[in-house]
Order: structure tokens, then sequence, then C-alpha cells
């Protein structure tokens, strides 16, 4: 978009650019969001940005009356620099808390250099800007919806001190953090076991009816719960367990509740509940992409809101794949309750609930399980042991990766591992857009033709070249077409010949 019609779009306050864009008024020196309520500035006044890291470094301040921190965090970029989003992924989740720039693009397998003239070009702002201004948005975000004390505040946000955070505020509000907290009442701290509840922003529309039938269909009995539209699960950050909630809220949000022991561990866990419930899609673009299909268009125009589920965690997900492997969601479900049951740590018992007893066990609770004890073929427990000890040998197994490609095969190479399953943790884990299971039986079942011959993978994989970078999702809508009222993948018809060793 050129600047005149980024002006048009902040003249007429339209939602669909909300978060692809920022405003910066020169006047009064505050960046905004495309929907702001205050009078539109004049055109030689303003200038855009394509993020709020972009325009904060541009010397703009957020605006009080909009607040930038609650704008959907698109990702706009993909298809154009998926090094951009595995790159904000690992951001999100503190991969530069502990390291440098180098180091990241070291992950990415890419240069330092290179990888800064990518967020240059597609944020407008360095690596390094970006995490300080998630740091500084979500901090503004929990002084102002939650009681929290500052210090708290201060270590939920990522900052290394108190001093630093409220050097931060005044410098950047011009007044310290304790004036922009909205609710009165007492200081409510998190350390003795209340629950911090934050609201997370999407781009509607969004299908939680379908996203919450396919997390329901596959939930862990002692993990996960999911009941009067809410989702629950335990969850561990390092050695520290909790809890964590997930339902609609009002105004195209999720609301979060998060019960756990360290504050510090806030930013990670907001991150994997924005990759779970994939917050960062843009559906108006997916679906104007997908629509061009005429098999989709109908798909796509009769839930234009159908989200890719995520995963909490990478080993937990490959260790539900392959115990999935040639047998029904239901029957992996019930296996994967048994090695909870079996291998899992017990939640503290302040926090176990009614449906929540346990955390999913660690690659090192499940190193030496006999998991044929479980009841399933001797070769699928050996895959078992083998991506325990893996995981147990590279933590960032499950990392991301610098091309699909790269991550399919690091993937394939691992014991048990197919090209269907390596696809699938691919799409749900590693957030691959683009990640297809071409082999996938109800794929070519739901695009059979009318005589019911179903089109051969490498007929599918053809087909789907019209769908990048989109083809997870076209996977989903595919799905939801074989179940009507749900987005759910038939896992029990897996026919990768390497997943069914």
């Amino acid at each position: 978009m050129d600047d005149d019609a980024c002006y048009r779009a902040l003249s007429t306050r339209d939602a669909r650019f909300d978060g692809r864009l920022f405003v910066g008024v020169k006047t009064t020196g505050i960046y905004c969001r495309p929907v702001c309520p205050a009078r539109t500035p004049k055109r030689e006044n303003v200038r855009f940005y394509p993020s709020a890291a972009a325009a904060q470094g541009a010397g703009f301040r957020p605006c009080l009356r909009c607040r930038p921190e609650t704008s959907p965090d698109l990702a706009a970029w993909r298809g154009a620099s998926n090094t951009v989003s595995r790159a904000l992924s690992l951001i999100e989740a503190g991969a530069l808390d502990d390291a440098d720039v180098d180091g990241l693009a070291d992950r990415l397998g890419v240069g330092e250099r290179q990888l800064r003239r990518l967020f240059r070009k597609h944020l407008g702002a360095s690596p390094i800007a970006v995490a300080q201004t998630r740091r500084v948005l979500l901090a503004k975000q929990l002084i102002q919806e939650t009681r929290l004390p500052m210090a708290e505040v201060a270590m939920a946000s990522g900052f290394g001190s108190i001093r630093r955070f409220n050097e931060t505020f005044q410098q950047l509000y011009d007044r310290p953090p304790a004036q922009l907290r909205r609710l009165g009442g007492p200081d409510e701290t998190a350390s003795h076991g209340e629950a911090v509840r934050v609201m997370l922003p999407y781009k509607p529309p969004y299908d939680w009816a379908a996203m919450l039938a396919f997390l329901s269909l596959r939930a862990i009995p002692g993990i996960e719960r999911v009941s009067a539209g809410r989702y629950e699960r335990s969850l561990a950050i390092g050695d520290a367990v909790g809890l964590v909630s997930v339902e609609p809220a009002a105004k195209n949000k999720l609301a979060v509740s998060v019960r756990f022991p360290k504050i510090s561990a806030l930013p990670a866990i907001i991150a994997r509940v924005r990759r779970v419930f994939d917050l960062a899609a843009d559906p108006a673009a997916i679906s104007s992409h997908l629509g061009n299909d005429p098999a989709l268009a109908p798909l796509v125009a009769a839930r234009p809101g159908l989200r890719v589920p995520g995963a909490w965690d990478g080993f937990e997900l490959a260790i539900r794949a392959i115990l999935g492997q040639q047998i029904t969601v239901v029957a992996a479900r019930g296996l994967a309750g048994k090695l909870v049951a079996a291998h899992g740590a017990p939640l503290p018992a302040e926090m176990a609930s009614e449906g929540l007893t346990h955390i999913f066990p660690s690659p090192a609770r499940l190193r030496g399980a006999d998991f044929a004890a479980l009841g399933m073929p001797r070769s699928r427990a050996a895959a078992l042991t083998a991506m325990t000890e893996a995981a147990l040998a590279d933590p960032q197994l499950f990392g991301p990766k610098k091309s699909l490609e790269a991550a399919i095969a690091a993937l394939k190479a691992l014991p048990g591992i197919g090209e269907w399953t390596a696809q699938y943790i691919a799409m749900r884990e590693l957030r691959e857009p683009d990640a297809f299971p071409a082999a996938d039986i109800g794929l070519m079942r739901a695009l059979a033709d009318a005589s019911g011959r179903r089109p051969s993978p490498q007929e599918l994989s053809a087909r789907a070249e019209a769908w990048r970078p989109w083809r997870a999702y076209a996977a989903l809508h595919l799905w939801s077409s074989e179940t009507p009222g749900a987005a759910a993948d038939p896992t029990e018809e897996i026919t990768d010949d390497r997943d069914a060793a």
C-alpha cells in the first residue's frame, strides 16, 4: 500500500487494516491504529509504518486512546518472508532475552545482516527494536488490564529491573507507569496463586466452535478439559507447572487466565496461547487467496474464520502423533491418557481440579519407559523411545528451521516419522502455514470427482500448488468438509507407509 491508500484507510477508520499499519502523527508525537477514534489528522502531518516497533523506533509514543498494544498482531509478511515469521515466533518465546541477534540468525540458518535486512524490509525495525516494543506494549496491557503490582508487571513483561521499567515508561509516556492504571482497588499479586487474566485480540472472523471441536476431540484425560465453551489445560515451563484457560470474549478477543508460580513465564505462556489458537492469522487474506479455487470457494465462504490449531509443545505433539498412527483419534487419545497416568507428573494439590490432574511427561520422565505396556506394536513403541532420546539430545528439535523443506527433512530423519507425521508436526508445532500432508486419505477423499475417484498424493500436491502459501488452511477446510461442525483431521486413516512402520 502507498501512503495515499494508507491515508484513505485512516480516514475511513477501515478495520481491515488494523494491525497491518500504524500511523505516526508528527504534530503530537503519537502513533495510532488506523481505527483510532481521535480526529483524523491532516495528510501532511502523518507518516505510516508497517509495525508498532517501526513507529516507536521513529520516535513516536503509543496512543492512550486506541491502545496499539490491543491491535491484532497479524503475520502480514507471511508469503513474503517466512524467515521473519519464524524469527518473530522465536522472539515472542524469548529468544532475545538471553541471546543476541547473531544467535537468533544462526537458529534460522541465515546471516545476521540478512535477518536485519528482512526485518527492516517487512517490519521497518530491527529484531531488537521489535523485542523491546513487544515488551513495552505487554507491560502497558498488564498495567491497564490487571491489578498486578508494578514489580510483577515489570517481571511479567520481561524487564530486567524495576528501574529500567520505570525509566522506559517515563521516557515513552512522559509519566510513571502507575499513572496508566485504569482498574481501581488494591494490588492482586500472582505469587499467591491468583490467576492473571489478559485479553488477546485477533482479526475476525474466528470460528471458535471449530477450534474447540478440534481440541475437544483430542483432549487428553488429566491434561486438558473442554467445557462450557472454555478450553483448559495444565502446562510446564521449565521446572514450574501451572494452568491456563481460554475462552472467547467481546470485541474480537480471547480471554486468557493463567495460574503460574513464576510470573516471568507469562510472555512464554502468551506466546503459546497465540500459537495454539492461531491468533496471528489474517482470515481476509487467506480466504481471498483460497477462494480462487472452485472446490475451496464454497468451503471458505461457509467457514471464513477457520484457523489451524497449534500445539502446546513439540515433544508432546510428536508423541501424540506417533501414538495415533494407524488408529482412530479417539483410540489415540485413550493411549495418551494411559501414558499420562503412568508417567505424567501430578499437579500440585492446590492446582489440581476436576479433570486436570497431571502434566504431560517430559522427555526425561519418559526415558526408559516401557511403551509396549500401553498396548501397541513393538515398532511403534520403539519409535516412541527413539523420539524421547532425540528430544533429550537436542532441546531445539522442534524449533523453527530455515524453511519448510528443511523442517520436513529434519523430522523425517527421526525414527518412526514419515511424510504425513512430519507435515502434521510442521503444521501444528512449527506453525508453517504452507505445510500440507498430501498423502492424507481425508484430503484425497474430499476432492474425489463425481465418479468417486480420488486424486493420488502426487495429483493432490500438484493441485495444491495454487494454494501456496496457505496450504495448511486449505487442508483444514477440506478436513472440515468431511466433518461438518468441526475442523477434524482423519488421523485414523494415515496411509504413509513409513508412519505405519
